[in-house]
């Protein structure tokens, strides 16, 4: 079962949620990747000989076989309704950007190309769907229906970043840790447990680097998307056209700010708050979090829910169901429920609104001493398949590496090292943003105690003057990237670049809700480089009553 030192590795991750917003602001390298500072041109000469070979590679497209179980599993992607095959392939790049010359790493790719006529074609459109530690390659695709529209003039293109699924996946082999049903995730009954959970971080951080010890110092961000600038070069482009979403909008503002002049059609959708440390960002989703389920406690109190007559009852209905079960889990064929897995149900279920009819069910039946349904709901939305199901296991029982991805990334990334103090310190401010969630996203900032690398940043270089505009797409009701974070980062881009799109929605992200008004704006930015006007904004259309 996920435990509170992340909340988000486990049910946020599959809908890209992320605690790590903290990027560095530029390598040593220069913009085009050429190392600087060696004491003789030999040493520089070599490095451009190795830059050269790199962006001079053909990768070999073949059909794509089944994700393999690092990647979530499932089976082999199926051809697409014109008959269009996938194609998988894998890019040659540096272990280190700041080192070209030296050791290397294979980059796992995956495309469907155009369905449009080759004259009319713009180039490849890029995706990252989130996490950090989401495999491309296994999401893609299941979610091409969403973009099938957009392949008439791009080919879709995604990857398995660095450190994640098969580029080179980072393993943090759990053997000799405590079990994980031993570590709660809001260790508030005294120092043995806090104990525990700061003792499970630092043995989990050194059995990373024991097992994936040559990797961990080179999966951050800035060094993706140095990946991502050699791809568009690999694949012909002039330009980066992209589509990230939710992490995805980190990786892409930090390709903006490092190559400003090579960004092309980009859209940034469920936008990272650029301003906050790791701390502030788990507080801001403690509160969105809290913002969502309150939204979905009004609509239930709507259809004469037994969970209560008002949003207000909901809550605290819920908060005094979450605290017995971690007194007495309910028993279930599963095993137990106990809070955590409520909160993991919960959470996971606010990240699209037509899962709020199977949450209503749960709950009220969990609220009647009956635990299964709120149980399958925690592990069909907590686990890491391709479509959101339980991810497969390899020989040795070992499933997708997105939980070891997310904490070696978010730890590159981040500088911060919190401590047990700084939580408590903290403490009541997460409890008052929100008593479901705030204790376990609180908690879960010491996740990256003991981390063998240091961090990069507390905060990131955002700016990217002279960057073309920037689709940044925000929901009002995002529960995972909170609204305000669009505006931060459109400022934080610099003027003219970010163009800000609101959803009135609910959800994590607005593209894939369906709104035909969102993609639609979307899609003539993208395929016709039509921009919407300033304050524009697109309304739900709301879950029928009675649904």
């Amino acid at each position: 079962m996920p435990t509170a030192r992340a909340l988000s590795t486990a049910v946020l991750l599959s809908t890209a949620t992320l605690l790590a917003s903290l990027l560095t602001a530029c390598a040593p390298a220069g913009r085009d990747g050429d190392r600087q500072g060696h004491g003789d041109t030999g040493g520089t000469t070599t490095d451009a000989q190795a830059l050269s070979r790199l962006r001079e590679q053909s990768p070999a497209w073949r059909d794509c076989p089944a994700p393999a179980p690092v990647q979530g599993g499932g089976e082999a992607p199926g051809a697409l309704p014109d008959g269009t095959r996938w194609q998988c392939a894998t890019l040659r790049t540096p272990l280190d950007w700041n080192d070209p010359s030296g050791a290397a790493m294979d980059l796992a790719l995956i495309r469907a190309r155009t369905s449009g006529d080759p004259d009319d074609r713009i180039g490849s459109l890029l995706f990252n769907f989130g996490g950090p530690g989401g495999s491309g390659v296994a999401t893609l695709p299941g979610l091409a229906p969403d973009y099938e529209k957009l392949r008439t003039r791009y080919d879709l293109v995604s990857f398995d970043p660095r450190g994640v699924g098969n580029s080179h996946g980072v393993r943090c082999p759990d053997a000799g840790l405590p079990d994980e049903d031993e570590i709660d995730d809001t260790p508030d009954d005294g120092p043995e447990e806090t104990d525990a959970l700061v003792r499970f971080n630092r043995e989990t951080a050194a059995a990373c680097a024991k097992s994936s010890g040559d990797v961990l110092p080179h999966v951050g961000t800035t060094q993706a998307a140095r990946d991502m600038d050699l791809l568009r070069q690999v694949l012909g482009d002039d330009r980066l056209h992209y589509f990230g979403v939710s992490y995805g909008t980190e990786l892409g503002r930090v390709y903006a700010h490092l190559f400003p002049e090579r960004v092309g059609r980009a859209v940034f959708d469920g936008v990272v708050d650029p301003t906050h440390d790791l701390m502030e960002e788990a507080l801001a989703q403690a509160g969105g979090f809290q913002l969502a389920f309150e939204h979905f406690a009004a609509w239930c109190a709507r259809q004469g829910c037994a969970l209560g007559d008002g949003t207000e009852d909901i809550v605290d209905l819920v908060v005094g169901l979450e605290a017995a079960l971690d007194d007495t889990p309910l028993t279930t064929d599963g095993g137990s429920l106990d809070g955590d897995a409520l909160v993991d149900a919960v959470s996971g279920a606010l990240h699209r609104q037509d899962y709020w009819p199977a949450l209503r069910v749960a709950l009220e039946a969990a609220a009647d001493d009956n635990g299964e349904a709120l149980q399958d709901l925690a592990e069909a939305l907590g686990q890491h398949g391709t479509d959101g199901g339980p991810a497969d296991a390899d020989a040795d029982g070992r499933e997708s590496n997105e939980e070891d991805a997310f904490r070696a990334i978010t730890c590159d990334d981040s500088s911060e090292r919190y401590s047990v103090a700084d939580v408590r310190a903290r403490l009541a401010d997460f409890v008052e943003a929100s008593p479901i969630f705030g204790p376990a996203l609180a908690w879960g900032t010491l996740s990256c105690d003991g981390w063998p690398v240091p961090g990069a940043a507390r905060h990131p270089e955002v700016g990217a003057p002279g960057a073309p505009p920037v689709l940044l797409v925000g929901n009002t009701g995002d529960p995972a990237t909170p609204y305000e974070g669009a505006a931060r980062m459109a400022e934080r881009l610099g003027k003219g670049v970010g163009v800000e799109l609101t959803y009135e929605g609910e959800g994590h992200g607005a593209y894939d809700s369906g709104n035909a008004c969102v993609r639609n704006t979307v899609d003539a930015y993208l395929l016709h480089g039509t921009l919407p006007e300033p304050g524009t904004t697109c309304e739900a259309e709301p879950l029928p009553e009675g649904k």
